[in-house]
């Protein structure tokens, strides 16, 4: 995708393309009000969209009716969370062009899926996301979506123009999967502008990213590559990738090599070695779970995007493999590596130059991405380039990668949910009303109380 200039006028001349849409009504007839509009909007560049008039947008409408996948958000919230309900409104299903097909989707087996809900009742706000991880496009809907959409905002997501575990395989050059992330979402954030134009009249008076993981750092890339597009963005344990490191391939290497020795006999040395890496300490009741469902994967498939030639003709290397093994990714030296990978990362690397305010969330005791190498350092990335006053960094204590784990160990985590909820209020007030939220802070763990409810951002 081409550059994109600082103007909206520019930026549709460059992201959106002219491929004609494939468009379809379907629900009831549109009365004055309810679904206005649904025969006459597109999504402006989209090679094919789905329009339907529904009765409630949120997820406890669209599990119903077929309009969103429960497994795409699994596991991101705790089963105690409430959510709103009863927004009605058109939702739009579609894609843009795109070469590659991991997103099955529909049947399409097409990238560059999107979804954008328009509620009945406009606020005249827009919220754009990404999705985390290798999910698809409704991954967001009930950690953000049903929230944004009750207070009347419009939602747009994307699957980001690749999908699942095989990524890596999109794309010629090494990093060209993840640069694609960073230009699906500033096409959709275009797109979506100009999609509410044409519904309410008007494009929307502000405009936030927000996301969670991956999404997160899409957060970071946009308000510091397009923050005209933006008012703020919220950001909650995002990925950060750097040249110099840290970033997934300089930790997961160590806790891969050092864990099956701690796990066998308790280790002290093998201990001090996943310490070293990042991990915090009082996380070790989560080490187990995470060996093996993210740290190996995570670190094959994303090794294998940006270094493919690290195990020659292999893909995304062996699962699980023993240290010593050829080629095994539990060895793999992110520094002895060849400057063309450190390269490959500098493609989709943060600076930490924000130009619009961001409020960053992360939990004390993430076991996937550390908070001592991930947005603590972000966060002094920020203050080194000035950013500081536009900035907002929240530490969750006991708060983990995956808020689903809340419900295992109820008397160890905190879920980072009902905080994300409480910043993206934060963003609200600063961002309109001048209102900064409180300063920076570690947010202890209450000790009673609905934690899968509530949270307050003054520590």
């Amino acid at each position: 995708m081409a550059p994109i200039r600082r103007t909206l006028a520019a930026a549709v001349a460059l992201v959106i393309g002219t491929a004609p849409v494939a468009s379809a009504a379907t629900g009831p007839g549109a009365a004055p009000g309810h679904c206005a509009r649904i025969d006459r909007i597109t999504v402006p560049g989209a090679q094919k969209q789905v329009a339907a008039c529904l009765d409630d947008l949120t997820t406890a409408g669209t599990t119903k009716t077929g309009h969103t996948v429960p497994a795409d958000w699994a596991g991101l919230h705790p089963a105690g969370a409430r959510n709103p309900s009863g927004v009605p409104g058109i939702q739009l299903d579609g894609y843009f062009p795109d070469s590659s097909a991991f997103n099955t989707l529909h049947g399409w087996n097409h990238d560059a899926q999107f979804v954008v809900r328009l509620p009945d009742h406009w606020n005249g706000g827009l919220v754009v996301a990404g999705a985390p991880g290798t999910r698809r496009q409704y991954a967001n809907d009930f950690t953000i979506s049903d929230w944004v959409l009750a207070k009347g905002y419009a939602f747009a997501a994307t699957d980001k123009g690749n999908s699942g575990a095989d990524f890596y395989r999109d794309g010629t050059r090494p990093g060209d999967a993840i640069v694609e992330w960073n230009d699906r979402v500033t096409q959709l954030t275009v797109a979506a502008k100009l999609l509410l134009a044409q519904r309410y009249g008007s494009v929307p008076r502000r405009t936030y990213a927000a996301g969670i993981s991956n999404g997160g750092y899409l957060v970071r890339w946009q308000l510091e590559n397009r923050p005209w597009l933006y008012d703020g963005g919220l950001d909650a344990e995002g990925t950060l990738w750097r040249a110099g490191g840290p970033n997934l391939l300089t930790y997961l290497p160590a806790a891969l090599r050092a864990y099956p020795r701690y796990a066998a006999t308790g280790d002290p040395a093998a201990h001090a070695e996943i310490l070293k890496a990042g991990f915090a300490p009082g996380s070790e009741f989560l080490w187990d779970f995470h060996y093996k469902v993210y740290w190996d994967l995570t670190q094959r498939i994303y090794r294998e995007e940006l270094d493919p030639s690290y195990d020659g003709a292999a893909e995304a290397g062996t699962p699980f493999c023993a240290s010593g093994t050829p080629a095994c990714d539990a060895d793999y030296d992110y520094a002895a590596r060849p400057a063309e990978v450190r390269r490959a990362v500098a493609r989709i690397a943060l600076t930490g130059r924000i130009h619009k305010p961001l409020i960053t969330l992360h939990g004390t005791l993430d076991t996937l991405l550390p908070i001592t190498t991930d947005s603590d350092v972000y966060a002094r990335m920020i203050g080194q380039h000035g950013g500081g006053r536009l900035h907002r960094y929240y530490r969750v204590e006991g708060g983990n990668h995956v808020d689903g784990l809340y419900d295992a160990y109820p008397d160890r985590l905190r879920p980072l949910l009902p905080c994300l909820r409480m910043g993206f209020a934060a963003m609200e007030s600063w961002t309109t009303g001048g209102q900064a939220p409180p300063p920076s802070a570690t947010l202890a763990r209450p000790t009673s109380g609905d934690l899968a409810n509530t949270c307050s951002l003054t520590g």
